[in-house]
């Protein structure tokens, strides 16, 4: 099909679309791109629902087109591109025509990533193919389709690691982050993992606290068998006055850092507490950061990545 009909095409599907509700929103264009795998599917799910018109695998030569139609469009001002490996050769273009329509219309490249572990356990579970054929291993693929990307990650705005994301989580962290409602910055989503230090050290951790310093609940009878989260438990714990003065630092010193880390881009911060055999001290310590970091207002989870055992 010509080039122009495909315009046509896409055009008379896009004049049927509006935003939700009827709103109006000033001219914006996202290019969604990445490794296969990464999620590109669910971050085009997002942008839809945030009332975006959204097209997946859109040939990199009509974007200049597309980009000049929803500028005269009042109907599709915001837009979202899904462009990635399955365009073969011609990706190698699309540096130079993104550079050409960010001079027309406000773009914004969104660069999806994730470990090769990751990604293998993603084609893995799903058993498709990788786009760049069936002739040789995902993970030959997944070389290839890095090398192949590596002049688009270097003109992103935004990289999103979505190795530890799941689906539901992406998608939040998009809507938080792209909402026009949403007047929060805080777009970074923090995990408060507990574990013990005679299982191994998280491979995941960004930041990683050792809390075998105080006092330990394992050698009191009544606790050996519970866990930080017990209050009984919590309680013999936060009873000490290093215990206090040492979550008290450190929430102080994480929320000082969370501004910074959302600055550089971060979208996922992962802090460990470790102590012996993760049961105790590090789950208490966990479940306390996690609540001051939430009445300051982030997003955190937690993982007692060893309790119980």
């Amino acid at each position: 099909m010509p080039l122009d009909s495909k315009v046509k095409k896409v055009t008379q599907a896009a004049g049927k679309v509006r935003g939700r509700k009827g709103e109006s929103h000033a001219a914006e264009l996202v290019i969604i791109t990445g490794m296969s795998g990464s999620g590109k599917a669910s971050a085009l799910k997002a942008f839809e629902d945030l009332g975006y018109y959204c097209v997946d695998n859109l040939p990199v030569e009509l974007i200049p087109r597309f980009a000049e139609l929803a500028l005269q469009s009042g109907e599709i001002p915001r837009t979202a591109l899904v462009v990635d490996v399955r365009e073969g050769s011609q990706l190698e273009k699309l540096p130079a025509i993104l550079k050409s329509v960010k001079r027309a219309i406000p773009t914004r490249v969104i660069y999806l990533e994730a470990s090769d572990a990751a990604l293998l356990r993603r084609f893995s579970e799903t058993r498709r193919p990788h786009p760049l054929g069936t002739g040789k291993t995902v993970r030959a693929s997944l070389g290839a389709e890095r090398r192949h990307l590596k002049a688009i990650r270097k003109i992103a705005d935004l990289v999103i690691d979505t190795t530890r994301f799941n689906v539901h989580e992406l998608r939040a962290h998009l809507t938080d982050r792209f909402t026009q409602e949403s007047g929060s910055q805080q777009t970074i989503l923090v995990s408060c993992v507990s574990f013990g230090y005679k299982h191994g050290l998280p491979d995941d951790a960004d930041l990683v606290f050792d809390v075998r310093f105080l006092p330990n609940p394992h050698f009191v009878p009544e606790f050996r068998a519970l866990t930080g989260r017990d209050p009984r438990v919590a309680k013999y714990i936060r009873s000490f006055p290093q215990t206090r003065e040492f979550i008290n630092r450190i929430s102080e010193l994480l929320i000082y850092l969370l501004p910074h880390y959302i600055r550089e881009g971060k979208s996922y911060l992962t802090i460990s507490f470790g102590c012996t055999g993760g049961q105790h001290r590090s789950v208490m310590i966990a479940e306390d950061v996690n609540k001051r970091l939430r009445k300051a207002g982030y997003k955190v989870k937690v993982v007692h990545r060893d309790s119980p055992r």
